[in-house]
């Protein structure tokens, strides 16, 4: 069964906290989104293995460690996810990057592909999928299943702030995809937004609103 990791980690709640506050500008939330980023990446990838590797150290000889074989992926689902992608490649620098290209419909708030591009060998990588927000779960489900399409079976789904509604269906549509966020909030309101949350992530990102 797909779990949920909260990270609670006091540096990404203070950077949560001035991330909600609607006087938060462009600037600073765009910045502060890729620090969150990079923090959750560090969790996220805490259980990656390590294989002893043999080097030599300015004084002797030693048996260190390094990761083992482990090819990674990030695909960001645009437009928002983009800004949790390069907290993530600032740890992981080698990691390729995909993209899904989305919107909500207004009407049925349900996800619209417009874009999609994956690295040739993404099915033998682990795959953390971007988005800020998880809210009705419909654009995570469809990302990962496009992921799935190209063969991937080692996904997981790192978000900033998470409504359960939406938890709910990304665990009951894929139970083998853990979801990572720094918080979960109340509830949605009537417009599939998420309560308290901090508003619409993309136009804070890019200042399009």
């Amino acid at each position: 069964m797909s779990q949920l990791h909260i990270v609670n980690h006091p540096l990404v709640q203070h950077k949560l906290t001035i991330m909600r506050n609607k006087k938060t500008g462009t600037k600073d939330f765009r910045e502060l989104l890729m620090e969150i980023g990079m923090l959750m990446g560090y969790e996220l990838t805490s259980d990656l293995p390590l294989s002893p590797i043999e080097i030599e150290t300015p004084i002797c000889k030693m048996t260190a460690c390094e990761i083992s074989g482990k090819k990674l992926a990030v695909v960001p689902i645009l437009r928002a996810g983009l800004g949790m992608c390069d907290g993530i490649l600032k740890l992981l620098p080698v990691a390729k990057v995909g993209h899904i290209g989305m919107y909500r419909d207004e009407k049925t708030h349900e996800p619209v592909f417009y874009y999609c591009k994956m690295p040739e060998d993404i099915q033998q990588r682990m795959v953390i999928i971007t988005d800020p927000m998880l809210a009705t779960g419909g654009s995570a489900i469809a990302a990962i299943t496009k992921i799935k399409e190209y063969g991937c079976t080692n996904i997981r789904l790192m978000c900033l702030v998470a409504a359960p509604e939406g938890v709910r269906k990304v665990q009951a549509a894929h139970p083998d995809v853990d979801i990572f966020v720094a918080a979960l909030d109340d509830h949605l309101n009537e417009n599939a937004y998420i309560v308290p949350g901090l508003g619409d992530a993309g136009d804070r990102i890019f200042g399009t609103k």
